[in-house]
């Protein structure tokens, strides 16, 4: 075993640079621990909240009309992003039943990606 001696000043500046290093560590955690996972919304209840098929979802995340985060292959969306398409998404249903009712040929409602 090797002794190692330091003079008791530069001891006590390790020891006060430590403590505030555990201080600002604990002033991050604390301000990343409120975002909870709950807060997001997973593809199941996002379909379900727009009346889409998942692969409708998907078109809507290609085309960059509504905001993802991924973990792994699990798919998250914010709720407030998922609210502010809902306008856009009704609307291109409509257009599809006007579409389907007129009998035209021309059939914008095969995906509804706006």
């Amino acid at each position: 075993m090797e002794i190692v001696s330091i003079e008791a000043k530069t001891f006590e500046e390790m020891v006060c640079r430590m403590e505030n290093m555990a201080r600002m560590m604990n002033d991050i955690c604390n301000r990343h621990r409120e975002k909870v996972m709950g807060e997001w919304m997973d593809n199941q209840e996002t379909c379900l909240l727009l009346d889409v098929s998942p692969r409708t979802l998907q078109t809507l995340r290609s085309n960059g009309t509504l905001a993802y985060s991924q973990i792994s292959h699990k798919i998250y969306y914010r709720p407030e992003d998922v609210r502010q398409i809902i306008p856009l998404v009704e609307q291109k249903k409509r257009e599809c039943k006007l579409f389907a009712r007129n009998g035209t040929d021309f059939q914008p409602c095969k995906t509804i990606g706006v």
